[in-house]
């Protein structure tokens, strides 16, 4: 019992606090069953003394079968006392306490283990899927990942919480009650395993089959999991074009191609039970006709005929069950296998590097004939070659899919260019490590993205040390949306819906930028950040960022030429290449895409100052 208590109270089981930071890549093997094994680090003892317990159980259920035929042969034919039969009744209830409260225990402890090792897995995919690359998501649905980290862990859960302990108690029925039958009489225990060895056959058999169809059933409901979180987040675009029929159609399609393989894996546990039953029934049938036939004979006595008929009831079904937990086992090493797949990415390593030191960055970038290409696809970048000195605002401009966001991407380290140099302040960006250096970058995304917190939740998300209400004010004030977030009844405790759905576009792009502002970065990254916000409003933003600028390098997207007319360098590309530089003065008076990009907007702007005139008269 001390042995017990000291299980229970596993010190790892107390200490460990289920945080993602805890390394599981001694899981990683090609070994489904080692990875298994490795997998339940720091449990296996909790998982042991389930296994000890259940052992005892079992052993308890035989010895009331041979508590049983004891009661029969000997004290029965002995004209036994009420004082005797008291004893011999104490004795039936006491063995069923014991089975009843090992097997409660063995279950409670292998949940706990399961329940455990689900727990930390999940923390760790979540923090693994959050310091995976982005070529790694690009590459990677949404919806599988989900799949993985839920339905998947959900599978290795009921692996540990029910089949493997399931077949440890089975192998522990038959082992022990095979062992008592044969002390009753040999014969009946060779009769008794004959059909074992075809059950076995036969789910070793359907273990092979059923872990493929598992697996393709695992990977439709991965892919329709993904057309779901698609259509929820989109659901404005698809209203907007009314295509809920053409949605509602896909769905069905994907639906319909799971419903197949799903009714192919139950086929093939529905082919798998009736022939197991019939199995085990003929061979349970054929032991019982037997061992009467033997009691009959005087071979056995009746004591021993009663205590073999229950024994051999939990000899044959629970290996008729075996075959059902290999068969329902093979779902959780294939979900093991899954896991493992996302497991052996590898993750960015964000503190191998240099550290950027906060007070001592400059700012100074240095392009030096970048060049870049995704994995697999064709050049993005080529020769890209230009200076950007400290505190200085650097505007890139041109056509959709010539480079831009790119360009900027590679500064934070998102990808790594693939020729020529990039520094800062003269280190190369290779040797910075990655956690620091973004720690120094704001960017306002061309699509910014905010959690379904509170607005001030969004936007101190990037600051880690304490912030004054005055200071989200001032910064809000400088995005100018300051004063559209007090006029919400709740103000800046207002809760924003998912990706900030209540909020109209131009707000959202405020809140972003008034994110990066307040992270008061060294480096700031605005990626088309005026886009979703009118004339008026781009105008007071223009004006606040002009002054929030100073002193920081400052990299500037825009298809308008006015945000970015007061640049000190614009470069202007086209298909991955610099095709143009200088400034507003300069660009304007060459032939080329800024002077068409320019006489083509001032056309836009002046037509549409003509009809505001006429309207307004």
């Amino acid at each position: 019992m001390h042995l017990l208590a000291a299980l229970l109270e596993n010190p790892f089981l107390s200490s460990y606090d289920g945080r993602s930071s805890y390394d599981l890549a001694h899981a990683v093997s090609d070994n489904r069953l080692v990875g298994i094994w490795r997998l339940m680090r720091g449990f296996r003892w909790t998982y042991l003394a389930a296994t000890v317990t259940l052992g005892l159980g079992a052993f308890a259920r035989t010895g009331t079968y041979l508590w049983l035929r004891y009661f029969v042969d000997e004290i029965l034919n002995n004209s036994p006392t009420i004082s005797t039969l008291f004893l011999v009744a104490l004795g039936f209830l006491g063995l069923a306490l014991i089975q009843g409260g090992f097997t409660f225990l063995s279950g409670s402890l292998a949940a706990k283990t399961a329940e455990s090792i689900a727990r930390r897995l999940k923390n760790f995919l979540f923090d693994h899927v959050q310091r995976l690359s982005f070529t790694y998501h690009d590459q990677t649905s949404t919806g599988e990942l989900i799949q993985r980290s839920t339905s998947d862990v959900e599978a290795i859960r009921r692996f540990f919480a029910d089949q493997a302990i399931g077949a440890g108690r089975i192998l522990l029925l038959f082992t022990i009650n095979l062992a008592a039958i044969a002390s009753l009489n040999g014969r009946l225990a060779i009769l008794s395993i004959l059909v074992i060895p075809l059950i076995v056959i036969m789910s070793y058999f359907f273990f092979r089959r059923v872990s493929k169809a598992y697996e393709a059933y695992q990977e439709q409901e991965a892919t329709l999991s993904t057309a779901l979180q698609e259509n929820l987040t989109g659901v404005r675009v698809v209203k907007a074009f009314a295509r809920q029929a053409y949605e509602i159609d896909k769905f069905e399609r994907e639906n319909w191609e799971k419903f197949q393989r799903g009714k192919r894996l139950l086929t093939m546990h529905s082919l798998y039970w009736p022939i197991s039953d019939i199995l085990s029934a003929g061979q349970m049938l054929a032991g019982l006709i037997i061992g009467a036939l033997m009691t009959i004979n005087g071979t056995i006595s009746i004591g021993t005929y009663l205590a073999y008929g229950g024994m051999i009831i939990w000899l044959i079904w629970p290996m008729r069950n075996l075959g059902r937990l290999i068969v329902q086992m093979s779902t959780g090493l294939v979900s093991y296998g899954r896991i493992i797949e996302v497991m052996r990415e590898t993750r960015e390593p964000m503190q191998t590097g240099r550290e950027v030191p906060r007070e001592r960055l400059r700012g100074e970038v240095v392009f030096e004939n970048i060049c870049f290409a995704y994995e697999g696809s064709d050049i993005v970048l080529e020769d890209i070659s230009f200076r950007c000195e400290p505190g200085q605002a650097i505007a890139l401009l041109g056509p959709t899919g010539s480079g831009k966001t790119t360009l900027v991407n590679l500064l934070p380290r998102f990808y790594e260019y693939t020729d020529g140099s990039l520094t800062i302040d003269g280190v190369e960006l290779k040797e910075y490590s990655r956690k620091s250096l973004r720690q120094q970058i704001g960017i306002v995304e061309q699509e910014p993205f905010l959690f379904s917190r509170s607005i001030r939740d969004n936007i101190t998300y990037g600051v880690v040390r304490e912030i004054s209400e005055e200071e989200i004010e001032h910064t809000a004030v400088a995005a100018a949306i300051d004063e559209t977030i007090q006029s919400f009844p709740e103000g800046y405790d207002t809760l924003v819906g998912e990706k900030g759905v209540t909020l109209s576009g131009g707000q959202k792009q405020r809140i972003a930028i008034a994110r990066a502002l307040l992270k008061d970065p060294r480096i700031l990254i605005l990626d088309d950040s005026t886009s979703s916000v009118d004339m008026e409003t781009e105008s007071l933003i223009r004006g606040a960022l002009q002054r929030l600028m100073e002193g920081r390098t400052t990299f500037i997207i825009a298809h308008r030429i006015q945000s970015v007319m007061n640049a000190d360098l614009i470069l202007v590309l086209d298909q991955g290449r610099i095709v143009q530089r200088g400034t507003h003065e300069t660009l304007i008076q060459e032939e080329g895409i800024y002077r068409r990009i320019h006489a083509m907007q001032t056309r836009i702007e002046d037509a549409l100052e003509e009809e505001i005139a006429s309207v307004s008269v």
